[in-house]
């Protein structure tokens, strides 16, 4: 067994995650309102947002980056600030912007990363890693000559480099083409059928409809924390219904499963002649409540 596929996050459903009321201000900016959630171990987590709405100092604050100035945040069963140098040992975090050097090849790249590390079996994680992501037999080309979506592998190489219990990716695919993406994503699976718990932030919703569960963010707070499917379930629906005299009737509801039997009894089913449903996409539901004052109302 190889050391990444001997990872273990912990017990199934423990919180790999738990991010309790946390609030950090940037002198009169706040960035965090009592920010919540929690991420399972073993899981796929998505966190979307608007450009400020507090990604970022929500990752630094997990990471140990960061120190809150009120809540509490627990990851992997430690207190992210006071046991942060633990914490940092056992996650794996690839930044938006590859921080690699660009005049080095992917395996010095990986052994300066590693060395600082103190990673032990440094050269058999290594090439474990750059095997993972495709790239061991590029591994001694300048990084200059690497496209964007290769150094985004090369990144995500470097991010597995301590066989990581918890990846945490910052927009992993930005910028990366769709075939390329797809790979990713298989990487992910398999990270995740290995046990790694998975939190990432995107702003591509096809990307956040690929996690087990999305929290969305806004003004530093936490809106909801669903499956995707439960929060397109929260979009309205325009139904169209056709009688069988040629008359048509439009209505909007909300929850269109729990509501069209309601509306279809006002017709008799007997003189329905064809139905049309348009739902809102899992998007528009989003941008819906990132706009709305309150999403819940």
């Amino acid at each position: 067994m190889t050391p990444v596929e001997s990872l273990v996050a912990g017990e199934a459903g423990a919180a790999a995650i738990d991010v309790n009321g946390l609030y950090k201000a940037y002198g009169p900016v706040t960035a965090l309102s009592g920010a919540s959630l929690a991420v399972d171990a073993g899981e796929i987590f998505g966190l979307v947002g608007p450009n400020g709405a507090g990604k970022t100092t929500l990752i630094k604050a997990i990471c140990g980056v960061l120190k809150p100035d009120r809540g509490a945040v627990t990851v992997l069963g430690l207190d992210a600030s006071r046991d942060r140098y633990s914490v940092r040992r056992r996650l794996g975090y690839m930044p938006q912007d590859p921080s690699l050097y660009e005049d080095l090849s992917p395996r010095e790249n990986l052994a300066f990363f590693g060395s600082g590390y103190r990673t032990t079996d440094l050269e058999a994680r290594i090439r474990q890693s750059l095997e993972f992501v495709g790239l061991w037999e590029r591994r001694d080309d300048s990084l200059h000559t690497f496209s964007g979506g290769m150094r985004q592998r090369a990144s995500l190489a470097c991010a597995l480099l301590r066989d990581p219990e918890l990846l945490i990716l910052d927009e992993p695919t930005a910028g990366v083409d769709p075939m390329l993406k797809q790979v990713f994503w298989k990487h992910f699976r398999e990270l995740q059928q290995r046990s790694v718990t998975i939190f990432l932030t995107t702003n591509m919703m096809d990307e956040a409809l690929h996690c087990d569960r999305v929290a969305v963010i806004r003004s530093g707070r936490i809106l909801v924390t669903e499956t995707p499917d439960a929060i397109r379930a929260r979009g309205k629906a325009t139904v169209r219904v056709e009688l069988a005299g040629g008359e048509t009737h439009e209505a909007e509801v909300s929850g269109y499963e729990e509501e069209l039997p309601r509306l279809l009894t006002g017709y008799g089913l007997s003189g329905v002649r064809r139905i049309s449903i348009q739902r809102q996409s899992f998007e528009d539901v989003i941008l819906t409540m990132i706009q709305t004052r309150n999403p819940d109302g």
